[in-house]
């Protein structure tokens, strides 16, 4: 049966001021790229393949089963269709899982970029293509029970044998349990793990080392792994988050990454350009947690403005019709501003995923000038983007009264799959006080008359007088903008 479209919403799009589909061009990159949008949603919708009971009736790991299975039949069928492009896997895959991750979004989104990224050629050669092609699935382990956010108080030791040119890893304290990654209590058989590197009772700080976590036979722990699935959360359960803790498991010298610092045979240790560079698996997906964060905010906008569309409420006059909900002022102030934040951030992310690869195309040259300014923008953009989008869809939710409660509505899975992105891959405070300080850091050179990078160039241009005072023309984008960028300086 055709599906109708309701009275109220009909007349509502037919009295718009604005040309939808130019707007649906100029937030995706143009009519090509949307027909090619469309044309992959339309592949994952109507596949029956993907077909099955809604989620919210499933026990969690029925969930998890569901899904997984669908991810590698996803996988399979992009290789079928040739779906190689990186934008074109985002559409594609968000029309397979809506609003939801899948047990292998970790070993798809940050083990294999460390691989990409971190890797030798020989250590690309040797693990790289069966990442790709999934024969061994991974997880990246770097959060433990202890210690999250400050990556330099990771408790995990990874101490050098130079006798057996092997690495010891050992799990020394409860609170050093590497617990929260994603696909590590069910799914993985391989593991990025970052541990406290140590050569000759000397420390030298966080390393990442690849280590086979369970046999590739039987799926069964290797010998001296606990691993395990840490249970049932507020949400987000289709994902086997997890817990593993090593007891004396050694590890061939090679499987420590090495494309920026190195440990020689002996035991030499050559160290990297930066400290940072081995932290660029969490720049990567806080770039892209900024694109979901609008993602959700825009869905989660257009749930609850649909809803007070059709939504009638109160008889203001005997014998009249109920107006609509969206008819009342108050109710547009409620949704319209984050309507509004939607459009940026997704605007934002974009830029923010071209500065990522601009500047790791760089840093791969040998440029590591980028990496504070990258740094920054990833990490003050992931913390306002899942701030703005976890408080913008609970009142989303609460502006479609006791609707936005059911799962019904979208609403509630929709937020419990973001809200952790307020505190994984950096607590959201503390992100917000990284990128304080480089705000700091970055006037205090622009008052020497040093060069500032692009995002904070703004700081060095301080007008005398507001430019509320040289223009009464405050419509103007431009002026907008100088609006902007002199309170920012100011401040």
């Amino acid at each position: 049966m055709a599906a109708t479209v309701n009275p109220d919403l009909r007349k509502e799009r037919e009295a718009a001021s604005f040309d939808p589909e130019k707007i649906t061009n100029f937030l995706y990159g143009g009519p090509a790229r949307v027909a090619r949008k469309r044309e992959l949603e339309s592949l994952a919708l109507n596949d029956p393949d993907y077909q099955h009971e809604d989620l919210n009736f499933m026990s969690r790991d029925q969930e998890y089963e569901t899904q997984l299975k669908k991810s590698l039949l996803m996988v399979t069928k992009m290789k079928q269709l040739k779906i190689t492009d990186a934008l074109d896997q985002f559409f594609y895959t968000n029309a397979v899982f809506g609003s939801d991750a899948h047990p292998l979004f970790v070993h798809m989104s940050m083990f294999v970029p460390t691989l990409r990224g971190q890797a030798t050629d020989q250590q690309k050669n040797k693990w790289l293509k069966m990442a790709e092609n999934f024969s061994i699935l991974g997880t990246y382990a770097q959060t433990e029970m202890g210690h999250g956010t400050f990556i330099r108080g990771l408790e995990t030791t990874a101490t050098y044998d130079p006798k057996t040119q092997e690495f010891i890893l050992n799990t020394p304290t409860m609170t050093a349990y590497k617990w929260w990654p994603g696909a590590l209590g069910k799914t993985s058989n391989h593991a990025i793990v970052m541990a406290q590197l140590y050569i000759h009772g000397k420390r030298y700080g966080p390393h990442p080392f690849m280590v086979q976590i369970r046999s590739m036979e039987d799926h069964k722990p290797l010998p001296g792994v606990i691993v395990g699935d840490i249970g049932p959360k507020f949400g987000y359960d289709v994902i086997d988050n997890g817990f593993l803790a090593m007891d004396n498991v050694r590890i061939p010298r090679e499987n420590m990454f090495m494309k920026y610092s190195k440990v020689e045979p002996d035991g030499t240790y050559v160290k990297p350009p930066s400290s940072k560079l081995a932290y660029g698996t969490m720049v990567h997906v806080r770039a892209f947690i900024v694109r979901d964060s609008a993602k959700s905010l825009a869905m989660a906008a257009t749930i609850a403005t649909r809803y007070s569309c059709v939504r009638r409420q109160s008889e203001l006059k005997p014998g009249h019709p109920e107006p609509q909900v969206l008819d009342y002022v108050t109710q547009q102030y409620k949704l319209f501003p984050h309507l509004a934040a939607a459009y940026a951030f997704w605007l934002t992310a974009q830029t923010m995923l071209s500065v990522y690869y601009e500047s790791t195309d760089k840093i791969s040259k040998g440029d590591i000038s980028v990496l504070p300014e990258l740094h920054a923008l990833s990490a003050g953009l992931k913390a306002l983007s899942s701030w703005a989008a976890n408080t913008g869809m609970e009142e989303c939710r609460l502006a479609c009264g006791g609707h936005g409660y059911s799962h019904a509505s979208g609403l509630p899975r929709l937020y419990t799959n973001l809200t952790p992105s307020a505190t994984y891959e950096g607590e959201n405070t503390v992100m917000m006080l990284q990128t304080a300080r480089y705000l700091i850091k970055s006037y205090n050179q622009s008052q020497r008359g040093e060069k500032l990078a692009d995002s904070v160039a703004y700081l060095s241009g301080v007008q005398q007088v507001p430019v509320a005072g040289r223009t009464k023309n405050m419509l103007d984008l431009g002026i907008l903008c100088d609006a902007y960028r002199h309170r920012a300086a100011r401040l």
